[in-house]
């Protein structure tokens, strides 16, 4: 399956990274290698993940990465990744 990052995900993840590199260039890479790496996993079994909190659409799914929310889009032959949310600010059920 292919990966799609919509560019609402680019943007927040360029500014958490701008953010963590301030105190840590190192880091920030880390983090940034070991989510992409996440993401790549996801096309293995997309619907493991859970069903979006922010989406009432079976085919939304949240990754949790360290405090973070990845929200991607589940498609027939696509997975598009297009939010990015800090999980301490997420709604509660």
């Amino acid at each position: 399956m292919k990966i799609i990052f919509k560019d609402t995900f680019i943007s927040r993840l360029e500014r958490q990274i701008d953010y963590i590199s301030r105190d840590s260039p190192s880091r920030a890479r880390k983090f940034k290698d070991e989510l992409l790496a996440s993401i790549r996993a996801i096309s293995s079994n997309p619907f493991r993940h859970r069903k979006s909190i922010y989406f009432n659409d079976h085919h939304i799914r949240d990754l949790i990465f360290k405090g973070y929310t990845i929200v991607f889009r589940i498609k027939p032959d696509t997975i598009e990744v297009f939010g990015f949310v800090n999980y301490q600010n997420s709604p509660t059920d």
